[in-house]
């Protein structure tokens, strides 16, 4: 299984990603050994995931996570908690 993400960092700011296990990929981005970005904004938690059978699935909706605008993704999030 694998899962894109969009975590929510210490600034407010969001962060796309993809995995194959959440919870290992939260904890790395916590020590401050994951994404650059995220390095600097610590702490930081999972607002949203989508899970995918298939690597290329994930990765190509990561893409399309990342070109949309910010107030695009807060939708996207605030949609799966409803």
């Amino acid at each position: 299984m694998c899962y894109v993400y969009i975590l929510e960092c210490n600034d407010k700011t969001l962060y796309t990603g993809w995995t194959t296990n959440l919870e290992r990929r939260l904890k790395v981005h916590n020590e401050g050994k994951g994404a650059k970005y995220t390095r600097a904004r610590l702490p930081v938690s999972i607002l949203y995931y989508e899970e995918f059978e298939e690597k290329i699935e994930a990765m190509k909706r990561e893409y399309a996570i990342k070109k949309l605008t910010r107030e695009k993704k807060i939708k996207l999030i605030n949609e799966r908690k409803t």
